[in-house]
């Protein structure tokens, strides 16, 4: 029995000396993220996502925004206030990635549902 309470003695003494080990870093921590801050003011500053395209009135003016070769594996279909654009085919990795591109730089959304998956833009 005396060797459990030693040994139990011996941890909390040990769990006190990490704690005490991960104050300091915290303190540390804190003290190197107030530096980086005051030499960088864009630490600091938010991340202001791209603004969306203002003024899409139809689907070509949404059209206009791909390039040919892209817009040749697309459909584009105006529906009430927004502009829907799906695959004809598969896109592969690389094309879905610059259609997505586009697609959020006009204020747009990838709906992922499955064979009915498509981008939608805003008007």
């Amino acid at each position: 029995m005396s060797e459990e309470k030693v040994s139990i003695e011996e941890l909390s003494r040990r769990i006190d000396q990490l704690l005490n080990v991960l104050n300091m870093l915290s303190k540390d921590l804190t003290e190197i993220s107030k530096s980086l801050k005051a030499v960088s003011p864009l630490a600091t500053a938010p991340t202001i996502p791209p603004a969306p395209m203002k003024g899409i009135r139809s689907v070509e003016d949404v059209r206009e925004s791909f390039s040919s070769d892209l817009e040749e594996m697309l459909t584009f279909e105006e529906t009430g206030d927004h502009v829907m654009i799906t695959p004809r085919r598969f896109l592969g990795s690389d094309n879905f990635a610059r259609i997505a591109s586009i697609v959020r730089s006009l204020g747009g959304e990838y709906i992922s549902a499955g064979k009915n998956s498509h981008f939608k833009i805003p008007k």
